[in-house]
């Protein structure tokens, strides 16, 4: 694996940089919407792409390696401003609450937003920490097929209710102290990994 994608991207004092993480088991035409739709709503310099080494709620059994996710996620992050990114496996762990909290620490000066699409928010308060991860930076949540109400119903939505920015105001959500929130809406699609890879064993080729 290149020593490249094993470190945090390069940024400057100042900068807006997206935080969008993940297994992408396979990437899909799906994740680069909720790429350019952060940038472009959010007013990022920069949004790091961060392929994880395994999602600890997901099976990994059916996991590509980490190397082969890579690959096709660069394929896929054609705008110059997405940094594909592994550093997580450096770090030696998964918990994106502990992630979140080094990135910040060695990043000072650096106004981060976490990234994460609408289907995530049901299950947001499974994650380790979750609180943690909503106190450490704001969070903008952008729509996905059959999540579209999901913000209005789930443990997250009601838990930071107060803390919800309204949409019309997403450009300012990377200046906003955390807990800080926002949904997004915006063109979907449909494509899911799940259903890529439940396509591809039906096809009776490999799992990905």
């Amino acid at each position: 694996m290149d020593e490249r994608y094993l470190r945090m991207p390069h940024v400057e004092r100042g900068m807006r940089v997206g935080l969008f993480g993940g297994s992408f088991n396979p990437p899909h035409d799906g994740h680069v919407l909720v790429a350019e739709t952060a940038l472009r709503r959010l007013h990022l310099d920069q949004l790091w792409w961060i392929v994880t080494p395994g999602n600890p709620l997901k099976d990994h059994r059916q996991l590509a390696p980490l190397s082969e996710r890579l690959s096709l996620c660069e394929a896929m992050a054609r705008n110059p401003r997405i940094r594909v990114t592994a550093f997580e496996k450096r770090l030696g762990q998964n918990f994106t609450a502990h992630t979140l909290k080094i990135v910040k620490a060695r990043n000072p000066g650096i106004r981060f937003v976490w990234i994460m699409g609408a289907d995530n928010l049901a299950s947001f308060h499974r994650w380790q920490k979750w609180q943690d991860i909503a106190r450490t930076f704001p969070i903008a949540v952008i729509d996905r097929p059959g999540s579209t109400l999901a913000y209005l119903s789930s443990r997250m939505a009601r838990t930071f209710d107060y803390a919800r920015i309204d949409e019309d105001h997403a450009a300012t959500l990377p200046t906003c102290p955390a807990p800080a929130w926002t949904f997004i809406h915006g063109p979907r699609s449909t494509l899911s990994s799940s259903a890529l890879r439940a396509a591809q064993r039906a096809k009776g080729g490999k799992t990905a």
